[in-house]
């Protein structure tokens, strides 16, 4: 007997109503995207492994999912290599590309390779889906999509201003009001590891730093000392762990604790700037939040990073986030080519979403009127109405058999279809709509005005 299939774990299967549900959010998304100025542009689901790995630090690179050589990916091997067991030699000899981990990186090959073509600054936005060998949990998975919108080729901080607003205009237009934007600087973070003395801890004081909200305070201390960075430094960054009041009072606080780091001055002087003219230019719904405790932990980020908390009371990690990368490209050969951006999490929006009960009903019905099936004699003159019906831009039908009618109302009922045509006669249709019950005698004009 043959084994039920299934499907590889952190991974999905999307019905009707899910697929209807997802692109209701990505035409919201592409909608503002292009309203902002942002181009669309696609890269292959995979990439040249020197491509990707070394640009996510020691964690990401794990979590890359390799692609194994066509043919006999062995044959580079020798037995001596086989029996030595060095994962990481081996790796690169059975296998030369791998899936997309973001679109950050394959984007910045991208501006690389096409900057002859392109018009800078660049603004694109990219909807596709990467892939994480990560351990599948809620709001985790190995396959999602990230919509990513970024600007490279500026160095002006009104990009950051923009991007924030950006996040606030989607998030408003799905409903999502009292979402989180938090806001830091890697030079901030430069600047407070350079204070406590431990500039050459900074990526471990980074990685540590951004999971204070799932370890706490007592996980990221003992995550630093066993990275080798000092009590004495620890104890120098407590503060940091109890840092609040409004933005104004959290940046005049980072002044006076890092008055002796220009670097951490300048990051400052940027978020200063940036939370001021968003405070000046407005927020409809989202919260802007200054978190220095805000790390991202990819290497790339150099200046001002984001990261989007769903409302409060929603039990999911973070929706959105992004950063400043001032020479991303410089890894393939271009010097000099700063760049900012920001990532939606599509999956996880669309659970939020659903949790909050927020999709409108017309996003799950698909078809709005469905033409019930009497048999050869009503087939043709149905089809004839079906066709007018198409051409005026409303979805509908004709259920393919003629079956009990009792069944085709079921057939409605099951798929949401709100509306069926009885009967047809040659200057009038016979409504129902199967919500309220409601019949009506109309003619071809009265019923496209009902059904639109």
């Amino acid at each position: 007997m043959a084994s039920k299939p299934s499907i590889p774990k952190g991974t999905r299967d999307f019905s009707p109503v899910e697929v209807s549900k997802r692109n209701y959010v990505i035409s919201i998304m592409r909608r503002h995207f292009e309203n902002y100025g942002y181009q669309p542009i696609e890269t292959p689901s995979f990439e040249n492994s020197d491509t990707l790995m070394g640009k996510y630090g020691e964690e990401g690179d794990r979590l890359i999912f390799k692609i194994l050589n066509s043919g006999d990916y062995l044959d580079k091997v020798s037995s001596e290599e086989l029996q030595a067991i060095n994962y990481k030699q081996l790796t690169g000899k059975i296998s030369e590309k791998a899936l997309r981990y973001d679109l950050t990186v394959p984007f910045a090959r991208y501006v690389v390779q096409h900057q002859s073509e392109i018009e800078f600054p660049f603004k694109r936005y990219q909807i596709q889906p990467v892939w994480r060998a990560d351990r599948p949990q809620k709001g985790r998975f190995r396959e999602f999509y990230q919509c990513d919108a970024d600007v490279v080729g500026s160095k002006s901080l009104w990009q950051e201003v923009e991007l924030v607003q950006l996040y606030d205009s989607i998030f408003a237009e799905l409903g999502l009001n009292d979402v989180t934007i938090k806001i830091n600087n890697r030079k901030i973070l430069s600047g407070i590891a350079e204070v406590i003395g431990a500039s050459d801890k900074l990526i471990d004081f980074t990685v540590a730093l951004d999971k204070l909200d799932k370890i706490g305070e007592e996980g990221v201390k003992k995550e630093m000392l066993e990275k080798g960075i000092s009590e004495d430094a620890i104890i120098k960054v407590q503060p940091l762990f109890h840092f609040t009041g409004s933005i104004s009072d959290k940046i005049s606080q980072l002044s006076t604790l890092l008055a002796s780091s220009v670097e951490g001055m300048k990051g400052v002087n940027e978020l200063q700037f940036i939370c001021e003219n968003v405070t000046t230019l407005g927020l409809q719904k989202a919260i802007l939040d200054l978190d220095v405790t805000l790390a991202r932990g990819l290497n790339y980020y150099t200046g001002a990073i984001f990261e989007v908390a769903p409302p409060k009371g929603i039990a999911m990690g973070s929706i959105g986030g992004g950063g400043r990368y001032d020479d991303l490209t410089g890894i393939f050969g271009l010097k000099d080519m700063s760049g900012v951006g920001i990532s939606f999490g599509l999956d996880r929006i669309y659970l939020v979403l659903d949790e909050l009960n927020l999709f409108p009903q017309t996003v799950i019905t698909a078809t709005k009127v469905l033409f019930l099936n009497y048999g050869e004699s009503q087939q043709l003159e149905a089809m004839q109405a079906i066709q007018k019906v198409r051409a005026k831009g409303i979805n509908c039908e004709l259920y393919p058999d003629a079956v009990k009618i009792d069944k085709q109302f079921k057939y409605a009922e099951r798929r949401g279809i709100p509306f069926v045509v009885k009967e047809i006669s040659p200057k009038a249709f016979t409504l129902k709509n199967i919500i309220t019950g409601e019949q009506l005698q109309v003619n071809f004009l009265q019923l496209v005005a009902l059904l639109q």
